[in-house]
């Protein structure tokens, strides 16, 4: 998979609309910043939204398609199923690329730019998107339930998962930092918070304030910030969050619970430069799993269905 991930990374470029569609970055930069401005939450689900996309299939939008007659979505999936969100930001964005430059530029490149100004409106990173993927024709719903991370999953099963995107566990730790913002669902942190088990390293007083939000029956979509102490802001409280016992998720606290990446998150948490910009990294590094590139795919028009 790595050597596919490789010669596809070789066709993108960060000017790859330069003569194509001059203005396409700063029309999906002003489109995405009016929109977090309104929703600041916004900047962490187009950062979760391309995840998902890039860890199913590659990064080729297949994440955007709504059902139809001949396509099973993703977005109906149980990791994306009332959780994903932001695809009407994307469909905006696109709206306006296609009235400047009609079937230029894919929705899979939009998503990736939309990322990067997400990260750079709340205080995070920003990075040059490398450019030229286009858009698969099919979704790929079963892929959601073996290729994204299970928010229960042990710290090797992560390595793993990420690995075979062609991720090290540093792009795994850094990408994971991107957890400073948003908010999860109750029932995804249930077991965590109400659990008194060895294997279950969680600050007491923590789990208490958790307890408040998320009753141990029913409230399963009861929303909590990832981050209490500043959950619209891109910064390092994350890692400091977890050197403290105070992740959110199992897969949150895992990364520094005695073992092999204890020490990238201790670094991360006194050194917010270092994580920004080995995030940076892991987004570039991401953004290049399996793009669909030269004629393969498509240049969707509108980026919810197939071209006719």
């Amino acid at each position: 998979m790595i050597v596919a991930i490789n010669q596809s990374e070789a066709q993108l470029s960060t000017n790859f609309y330069a003569s194509s569609c001059p203005n396409a970055l700063s029309t999906i930069r002003n489109s995405i910043r009016t929109a977090i401005s309104r929703e600041r939450r916004m900047a962490a689900s187009l950062l979760r939204l391309h995840f998902h996309d890039c860890f199913v299939h590659g990064c080729d939008a297949s994440i955007l398609l709504d059902q139809s007659p001949t396509i099973t979505s993703e977005k109906t999936a149980p990791p994306n199923d009332k959780s994903a969100r932001g695809y009407e930001l994307i469909d905006a964005a696109k709206a306006r690329l296609e009235t400047i430059c009609p079937g230029v530029v894919s929705c899979a490149d939009v998503l990736a730019v939309a990322a990067k100004e997400a990260s750079a409106y709340v205080g995070g990173p920003s990075w040059a998107v490398k450019l030229g993927r286009r858009d698969s024709t099919s979704a790929f719903p079963d892929e959601t339930l073996t290729d994204l991370p299970f928010f229960k999953a042990d710290l090797q099963t992560l390595i793993d998962n990420f690995g075979a995107k062609g991720l090290s566990p540093r792009d795994m730790v850094a990408l994971s930092g991107a957890h400073t913002l948003g908010q999860a669902q109750c029932f995804t942190f249930r077991d965590r918070i109400y659990s008194n088990g060895t294997d279950n390293i969680i600050d007491r007083g923590f789990a208490s304030t958790r307890r408040r939000r998320c009753p141990a029956v029913g409230g399963d979509d009861a929303l909590a910030a990832m981050d209490l102490v500043t959950p619209n802001s891109f910064d390092n409280n994350y890692f400091r969050n977890l050197v403290q016992r105070k992740g959110l998720l199992e897969t949150d606290q895992v990364l520094f619970s005695g073992g092999s990446t204890d020490s990238i998150v201790m670094e991360y948490s006194r050194s917010p430069s270092r994580f920004s910009a080995d995030f940076a990294a892991a987004m570039i590094r991401m953004g290049d799993i399996q793009p669909l590139t030269g004629s393969a795919g498509q240049i969707r028009r509108i980026c919810g269905a197939v071209n006719n």
